[in-house]
């Protein structure tokens, strides 16, 4: 598995890392021993980057992650977490006491003293320009409690208000082929100023895998059910915000190309194997809710993509989504 330096952490992570929202819940029911599989799975494959947060199942993905790493204490991985989706979504909810109440139940559920990375789960937009909120964060980072920090964004004009900051290690943003304008607009600053760029929902909620149809029914508790209409959080995080049946349409298109440029490959592989390519990216997190999917991704690290397959995945956003996705976030 390729290792990348993450940013200014200076850690060396796996280009493909595991997201684990899944484990914890909005994606259908994950039984622990499965979720403990799935860990066990991705790093035998080579995954040394987890990623997490306090809200994904009110904890319980932070919860399992502990669980792994107790019965791994040799195990070299980074983990990275997220904090302030539990509370009111107020800028004035955002402040030195509540992060390190916040800290305090991280690292209690991990089974830490010290977390590698904490990030702000995607706070109200104000907050990204509060000088206070970068003080509190270098205080806890000073008293211990967290070797570095970074944010998860929504929009391109949050990240690279982040990115402005000379201590946030990282930033996490949507970026796969169905959402290019971080590619265009992100990524060359965070380059420059040495700034970790981590990937999500990298195959679009599943629309990369092709395996989806007009007629496919998600479970209840499953975010692509219920939050097509951005009802529950920022609609960009369910399928990027494409509209579902264009999503359809663009992932049929997609396979294609991917069949052509690598035919022993999934879609799912060629999609992070094209993310992987884009200079600038540190680390991908795509999730698995079965060993069998870790494993695929993390196969797609060893991939090579074609100058020709990123010049058609260009063309497939530019006429298909670019109008409907670009100016959005």
């Amino acid at each position: 598995m390729q290792q990348r330096e993450l940013g200014r952490t200076h850690r060396n992570v796996s280009v493909i890392g595991l997201g684990t929202w899944q484990l914890g819940a909005d994606w259908g029911s994950v039984e622990e021993s499965e979720a403990l599989a799935v860990l066990d799975s991705a790093y035998e494959a080579g995954v040394n980057f987890f990623d997490t947060a306090d809200v994904y199942g009110d904890g319980r993905s932070e919860q399992l992650i502990g669980t792994w790493l107790k019965n791994n204490p040799d195990a070299k991985v980074t983990v990275a977490t997220k904090m302030g989706r539990r509370v009111e979504q107020l800028p004035e909810n955002y402040h030195l006491d509540a992060f390190r109440a916040w800290n305090d139940r991280s690292r209690a559920n991990l089974g830490v003293d010290t977390l590698d990375l904490v990030q702000l789960h995607c706070p109200p937009t104000p907050v990204y320009s509060n000088e206070a909120t970068y003080d509190a964060l270098d205080t806890m980072v000073d008293e211990g409690r967290m070797s570095n920090y970074g944010v998860s964004v929504e929009t391109v004009e949050e990240a690279l208000a982040a990115i402005a900051r000379p201590n946030v290690a990282t930033v996490q943003i949507i970026i796969n082929a169905f959402r290019h304008k971080p590619l265009e607009v992100v990524l060359p600053a965070a380059r420059e100023a040495g700034v970790g760029i981590i990937a999500r929902v990298p195959l679009a909620s599943g629309l990369l895998t092709n395996r989806y149809n007009l007629q496919t029914e998600f479970a209840k508790d499953d975010h692509r059910n219920f939050n097509r209409d951005g009802s529950a959080f920022d609609v960009g995080e369910t399928f990027s915000g494409v509209d579902y049946a264009t999503g359809i349409q663009a992932a049929g298109q997609f396979a294609r190309l991917a069949a052509a440029e690598a035919p022993d490959a999934t879609s799912a592989q060629v999609a992070l194997a094209w993310l992987a390519a884009q200079e600038g990216i540190s680390t991908i997190i795509p999730g698995a809710r079965n060993p069998e999917q870790a494993r695929a991704n993390a196969a797609a690290g060893a991939l090579e993509i074609s100058e020709g397959f990123s010049a058609s995945v260009r063309d497939l956003y530019d006429s298909m989504l670019r109008a409907l996705i670009h100016p959005r976030w």
